[in-house]
């Protein structure tokens, strides 16, 4: 184990990156960059987290912002019950726990938004706790050095794999062993293409020997992916307003704003609700991949006299669209097509 630990460390002392929240011991900006890197890719995570702690500094900048001020700047990010947990958990700290951060994984895994792998992680970066963590980099270079078959979407195999975890772990420097192994899988012990040639590694992975490397880690479950028919409409009144309404059910982009939506079961039937209207411009369909469902957007633009308002719709001008969080699927269709729209 010792020689496990002191392999993986050296490698990342060589080849690690400089990241912002590598730098910092305060679990304020540990936890804004796990949050923030939830589902999100570090090239694209790192701007996010740049930005966060220049506008909220500290936890109190955070907890009086208001929720909408949130969603604007997580915008474009996805998974945004990640920002709504954040913000909550930031009143929590601020206004019941009078601002002290949780100092250990037992009352960090208390917080909102905070699972076993988070708390992990703010628990050793910040206090150097021996907690290990397991995110998916870690699992497939554990699944892969000790050839692990047990699926990792398994209960049982997510308890092996953190049994596994916790006797590896530096019980002295748990901090830079966390940092160490994550960074290895994501750097060195790639998903479809690991350099298994070079690996420090290479005569202890027990996969490289018995050929498995492909096929590691095993996993159970397939995702299911839905597809959902959207067709959103812009109409525009003879003051140049259009409408927007705030999405308040318990669903995909829950308190952002959106066109008015019409949603239907099945390709056809959105067909068939395009060509029974005459809109002035009806966009080419944009497709948005989530996690579990597969968006099928298509844009429709009506210039009309009045608009009568519809419970929860609100008027405003298209330069004050900037103002309201947006899923990122309008965000994009915009960039596109709003000079065209609204000239």
């Amino acid at each position: 184990m010792p020689e496990f630990q002191a392999t993986i460390i050296s490698w990342y002392h060589q080849n690690k990156r400089n990241l912002p929240w590598r730098e910092t011991t305060n679990p304020y900006f540990i936890w804004l960059s796990e949050i923030i890197l939830q589902q999100t890719r570090i090239e694209q995570g790192t701007s996010y987290y740049l930005k966060f702690i220049k506008r909220f500094p500290t936890i109190k900048d955070l907890a009086q912002a208001n929720e909408q001020e949130v969603l604007n700047l997580w915008q474009g990010l996805g998974y945004y019950s990640r920002a709504r947990n954040l913000h909550t958990t930031a009143k929590y700290i601020y206004f019941d726990l009078k601002g002290e951060f949780p100092k250990n994984f037992a009352a960090l895994i208390l917080l909102k938004g905070v699972g076993v792998y988070t708390a992990s992680a703010i628990a050793s970066f910040a206090y150097n706790e021996s907690k290990a963590v397991v995110d998916g980099n870690v699992y497939r270079v554990l699944s892969r050095v000790f050839n692990v078959e047990t699926p990792i979407d398994s209960g049982i195999g997510k308890k092996e794999f953190q049994n596994l975890a916790n006797e590896l772990i530096s019980s002295e420097v748990p901090n830079i062993y966390n940092q160490a192994i994550m960074e290895f899988g994501a750097l060195h012990c790639l998903p479809a293409n690991p350099l298994c040639e070079k690996c420090p590694l290479q005569f202890s992975c027990l996969s490289f020997a018995a050929g498995t490397i492909k096929i590691r880690p095993a996993k159970n479950k397939k995702v299911k992916i839905s597809p959902r028919y959207f067709v959103f409409k812009i109409a525009q009144d003879a003051e140049g307003k259009i409408v927007m309404i705030k999405r308040t059910e318990k669903d995909i982009w829950q308190n952002l704003f959106q066109f008015p939506l019409f949603e239907f079961t099945s390709q056809e039937k959105k067909a068939t609700f395009l060509q029974a209207h005459n809109f002035d411009f009806v966009s080419k369909e944009n497709k948005h991949i989530l996690s579990h469902q597969h968006i099928f957007a298509t844009f429709v633009f009506q210039r009309v006299k009045k608009i009568n308002l519809q419970q929860g719709e609100q008027k405003l001008f298209p330069s004050q669209i900037d103002d309201f969080p947006i899923p990122r699927l309008i965000e994009k269709f915009l960039e596109k097509e709003s000079a065209q729209l609204f000239s």
